[in-house]
């Protein structure tokens, strides 16, 4: 084997790009990455920016839900109030393929800077909002659409830089969301006393531009600029005739489905068994906080053991810590047993996040992996949209107590059943062997 073909075979999700716009059966030129130096790692800096501003933020989606159930929006179901952070969750991948393809024509500062002022001008928006359709515009789609773009250009433009290292970059870069996720809700608890929701909403606005502006400047990519192709196919929902890419997707599709509930409906579920406001915001807080080692770890275990052999074991474990953990909280308050779940929920899901998109790339061949992203990705947003409206139906529909274990229950089911499908995708690549490395 080659030097070039060795480069050509190790090439993953992020070298391909999001949404890129190869066409199937287009050449793949490899060029060696120079394993960051000072402009590389400035870079891994910036995008850690971008995902604590964007994913670190809808993290703490479960904060607003509980404040939006209690305050403004008290007079709507949570269900209905679910909406506006699913419409988030969901414009997180939709758009990918679109800002993939303008970040190969481009580069990513055309894509970040109107993306950055996006977010924050939705979040000022926000501020001023105090009717339900207003906080959908701006919370939910303005904040959503903008932070797809940062998102996009944040995880491509990282792993450019690195090959032997891409590991421990894309680890910093993602926990960036994580850290995002510990700080908002400490943030906002702490700001909302002293200024009142719509001041806190601000002043988030600001943290996030400040980071925003850093990142512009931090964030640069390495690969050259393509030609627009016209030609070039977004998605291709013919690649679900191969069996493992099918299998795979429909358990990632099963998993993300029950996988927000946690972050959304933890904190009210809290109020409701008499923790205090702080506390229950906290929670969000410990989750994030467990999801850091959960987004390194695993990927050193899967480096040894293969991606969806543990990606398989992450999903069936995630449900089964609702089962054990969160379902007896139902009936027997404790809060060492809540903060408990909180961090093993946040370690298992973390892991499930990191792992995701490496599988997708490893579920078909290079030469349709920006189709296959593209198709991934509009999937799993339908997933994110419809997900935690599901899960609020099922609160409303069963009251304040057997409302919460009917929504602990249908989460518990979507990830083991997605754990099993995904399990049954890897037995298609490998068979009954147990052991061998997938």
């Amino acid at each position: 084997m080659t030097l070039q073909d060795h480069n050509i075979e190790k090439l993953d999700d992020t070298e391909a790009i999001i949404g890129s716009n190869r066409h199937q059966g287009e050449p793949i030129t490899p060029i060696i990455p120079p394993e960051g130096g000072l402009t590389g790692w400035l870079c891994v800096i910036g995008c850690s920016m971008c995902m604590f501003s964007t994913f670190g933020f809808l993290n703490a989606i479960g904060v607003f839900q509980t404040y939006y159930q209690l305050h403004e929006l008290s007079h709507y179901t949570p269900s209905t109030i679910s909406w506006i952070f699913a419409l988030q969750l969901c414009l997180m991948w939709l758009p990918a393929p679109l800002f993939g393809r303008l970040l190969d024509t481009y580069g990513p500062t055309p894509v970040l800077i109107p993306c950055s002022v996006l977010c924050v001008f939705s979040l000022c928006m926000t501020s001023l909002c105090h009717k339900y359709y207003q906080i959908i515009l701006a919370q939910g789609i303005g904040f959503g659409f903008g932070a797809c773009g940062i998102f996009v250009a944040a995880f491509v433009c990282a792993g450019q830089w690195f090959e032997k290292k891409r590991g421990l970059a894309l680890g910093i870069v993602t926990a960036g969301s994580s850290l995002g996720g510990v700080i908002f809700p400490i943030f906002v608890n702490k700001l909302i006393n002293e200024v009142g929701f719509y001041g806190t909403v601000r002043y988030v606005a600001l943290l996030i531009g400040i980071l925003q502006v850093c990142a512009c400047f931090l964030v640069r990519a390495r690969m050259l600029h393509k030609k627009w192709n016209k030609e070039a196919r977004w998605v291709d929902f013919t690649l679900l005739k191969d069996p493992k890419f099918a299998l795979y997707t429909a358990g990632a599709f099963l998993v993300m489905w029950g996988l927000w509930a946690t972050f959304d409906y933890l904190s009210s579920m809290a109020l409701n068994h008499g923790f205090s406001n702080s506390l229950s915001f906290y929670l969000i807080s410990l989750i994030n906080a467990g999801s850091i080692p959960g987004r390194i770890l695993p990927g050193h275990l899967a480096d040894t053991i293969g991606y969806f052999n543990t990606m398989t074991i992450v999903c069936i474990l995630t449900g089964l810590s609702i089962i054990t953990l969160w379902i007896p909280f139902t009936y027997h308050s404790s809060h060492v047993g809540l903060i408990f779940f909180a961090v093993v929920y946040g370690f298992l899901s973390g892991a499930f996040i990191s792992l995701m998109m490496p599988c997708c790339a490893k579920s078909g061949t290079l030469q349709t992996l920006g189709q296959r992203f593209g198709t991934f990705q509009s999937i799993i947003a339908i997933s994110c949209l419809t997900g935690l409206p599901i899960s609020g139906a099922i609160l409303n529909g069963g009251g304040s107590g057997d409302g919460y274990l009917g929504l602990q229950i249908f989460s518990a089911v979507a990830m083991v059943g997605g754990g099993v499908v995904i399990g049954v995708a890897r037995m298609g690549m490998a068979g009954w062997e147990l052991g061998k490395r997938v």
